[in-house]
């Protein structure tokens, strides 16, 4: 009777151990869904979160020394070095600039208590709208006369470029805005969209030339052959400023003011942001050469004078 039973134990542990090594390989499925998802770690455990992006982690450098963080092929390497109150990291792909939040905390584990499993986060079932992404249908060329139709044989063959849902000056400077105005985890992304460098340095005293304002810039982005540049205005006096985009001196696409004026130096509204959008360059091109400002001034009474 123990011989017939000894091969029925063998199966029985060798599933056993199948389904162990099975659990130990679980990964927990999380969905995006513009919420903070909860992430908690062991102390001296590490734990991997698969975002299968490109990614960059942002933290609070105050748990720089507790954390570490590690990216590699769409895996995000979490091993916390001792406890961790809740705090906050920011996951941000780098192709399409959309934010991830995960809400972290480290507990030292329990007697007993087994590694957490790997999570996989993957898009929510009702994901919005990609803001400029293209028309679902590419745009097919005229029919043309036989004769000019018969020239013009190469030329047929080439596909018409894709055209987007929205136009790309109104892409990125809705952007731009989200980027410096709403919180980040609300950022809506944008495919292909890439953030550019910009010269902190750079003189901007032309781009206003008749105003007393201080003008820096903030960031800038590119889509396609557009550049949008985001640049900070400060008001240098005690007078209420007007912001009048015809007052604007520069080779640009379009241009927006985040408000239309600007308060007296020293008041919450003595600052507000500038939207240059630029056509196959960045913005350092588009400036015009640096004029003497009263002669500037000179030219804006005259035409004032003359629209009289």
């Amino acid at each position: 009777m123990k011989t017939r039973l000894a091969p029925l134990r063998l199966l029985l542990v060798m599933l056993g151990l199948l389904l162990v090594s099975g659990l130990a390989q679980a990964i927990e499925i999380r969905k995006w869904e513009r919420i903070p998802l909860a992430i908690p770690l062991l102390v001296n455990q590490e734990r991997v979160v698969f975002v299968d992006a490109n990614v960059r982690v942002g933290m609070d450098p105050a748990i720089a020394s507790k954390l570490r963080v590690q990216s590699a092929g769409g895996a995000i390497y979490l091993l916390a070095k001792e406890p961790i109150a809740p705090t906050r990291l920011k996951v941000q792909n780098v192709a399409t600039g959309e934010m991830l939040l995960l809400d972290i905390a480290a507990t030292p584990a329990k007697p007993g208590e087994g590694p957490l499993e790997p999570i996989r986060i993957v898009p929510g079932d009702n994901p919005p709208t990609r803001y400029g992404q293209l028309d679902g249908a590419t745009a097919k060329p005229a029919a043309k006369p036989r004769d000019q139709a018969a020239t013009d044989s190469d030329a047929d063959d080439e596909p018409a470029p894709p055209r987007r849902e929205t136009p790309i000056p109104v892409v990125l400077t809705r952007y731009a805005a989200q980027m410096l105005y709403a919180p980040l985890r609300t950022v809506e992304p944008v495919p292909d969209i890439a953030q550019v460098r910009v010269d902190p340095h750079l003189d901007l005293s032309t781009v206003l030339p008749t105003l007393p304002v201080d003008s820096r810039p903030l960031g800038s982005w590119r889509l396609d052959d557009y550049w949008v540049t985001a640049v900070k205005l400060r008001n240098q006096t005690s007078q209420r400023l007007t912001l009048d985009p015809r007052e604007l001196m520069g080779d640009f696409a379009t241009a927006t003011f985040q408000h239309t004026f600007l308060g007296r130096r020293g008041e919450a509204s003595d600052t507000t942001v500038l939207y240059l959008v630029t056509r196959n360059h960045g913005l350092a091109q588009s400036l015009i050469p640096s004029l003497n400002k009263a002669d500037l001034r000179h030219n804006k009474e005259a035409r004032h004078a003359a629209q009289e």
